[in-house]
């Protein structure tokens, strides 16, 4: 990973933006700039100078993590010790008489924005940082594209290990158990999420986290889980059907999978996140299934399981190479059932690339 290319990209945005210095405290933001994947951390970043401030926990690790930025130990906790550390360097640090620092206003609490407003000098205004960060992110380099890669394959060799656990009666708890046991051996660093078993009824809760609940001995099993691989995440939906499904639950699955396949079709350089939301929405409009599909299309995933963009009505961002993303349509009845399909796609020059190799074809267990 390019690290130093990263802040120096931060730092041009500098020079015109009424900003003397940022404070990074997000965690996956601190990871993105100087690669370390601790949990304590604050990075400062001036026009010329790149400070990580950590604590005594963490010594070893940021010292072999920590790239293009001057390391500082310190007793106290982040906020303070950023102050602190201000106080005494800012001159060094490049600012000087009346500044303006930029945070993470959306990161950072009421109380520790307080707490660090109290212990900086008067002489400095805190503004909010625009995104810059999170729409760097977005973009994902050589780097980023190879670790993705390899979470999802990870992931969608995983689904082998689901299908073989999923017989009616077998609690949604023991299938998640199953499949994160697997995830493990095969060298995953954690699930990217707590994982989705959803059976029969329960199929009809978008978020229906693996329960104590049996698998039903007839309908849906809404599957939805995701592996950590090198800080990156991957993030898969497949539904498979235990017993023979009935026409209209053939119909209504052939009806989610045209969407999702719609949706990836439109997923093109230049065309907006609101025109593919909408290409999904359309087709599950036409059959009769539109007031069904209750959540937005797709996001993005990078070193986060939900980050930006997101593919929702409305939404005017356009898509644009580089930018990796779930497209994921589902259909949710109420007391009955649902079903999701959900790819991770990477935009190209000229469309896109589905990641997940998975079949989406129809499986009745």
């Amino acid at each position: 990973m390019d690290h130093r290319f990263r802040q120096q990209r931060l730092q041009s945005k500098l020079k015109h933006s009424g900003l003397d210095a940022l404070l990074i405290t997000y965690l996956p933001n601190v990871r993105y700039l100087c690669g370390f994947t601790g949990s304590a951390a604050a990075l400062l970043i001036s026009e010329r100078r790149s400070v990580f401030l950590t604590d005594g926990r963490y010594t070893a690790q940021a010292r072999a993590e920590v790239q293009a930025s001057r390391l500082i130990i310190t007793r106290k906790a982040s906020l303070l010790a950023v102050a602190e550390w201000l106080r005494e360097n800012a001159r060094r640090f490049g600012v000087h008489g009346k500044w303006t620092l930029g945070i993470e206003a959306e990161h950072l609490t009421v109380a520790d924005r307080e707490r660090l407003a109290k212990s900086l000098p008067a002489s400095v205004c805190l503004r909010v940082l625009p995104p810059w960060i999170e729409n760097a992110r977005m973009l994902k380099d050589a780097d980023e594209l190879k670790h993705i890669r390899a979470a999802v394959l990870l992931g969608s060799q995983l689904f082998g290990v689901v299908l073989k656990s999923i017989r009616p009666g077998v609690r949604e708890s023991e299938i998640a158990a199953e499949l994160e046991y697997a995830a493990r051996k095969a060298g995953a660093e954690s699930m990217s999420f707590e994982t989705i078993i959803a059976s029969g009824p329960r199929s009809a809760l978008p978020h229906g986290r693996a329960s104590t609940a049996p698998i039903s001995s007839r309908g849906f099993v809404v599957c939805d889980f995701g592996v950590i691989l090198a800080g990156y995440c991957s993030d898969m939906t497949r539904t498979v059907h235990v017993g023979r499904p009935t026409t209209e639950a053939r119909r209504i699955y052939e009806a989610v999978r045209e969407a999702q396949q719609a949706a990836v079709a439109a997923v093109t350089p230049g065309v907006s996140l609101g025109e593919v939301d909408g290409t999904a929405r359309k087709v599950l409009k036409r059959n009769g299934l539109g007031r069904y599909f209750t959540h937005s299309t797709g996001h993005g995933v990078g070193l986060e399981i939900h980050e930006a963009p997101r593919i929702a009505a409305g939404q005017t961002e356009v898509l644009k190479p580089g930018m990796v993303i779930t497209i994921e349509p589902g259909v949710y009845i109420p007391g009955k059932c649902g079903l999701r399909i959900e790819d991770m796609v990477v935009v190209t020059d000229r469309g896109c690339e589905v990641l997940t190799p998975t079949s989406k074809e129809m499986v009745a267990i």
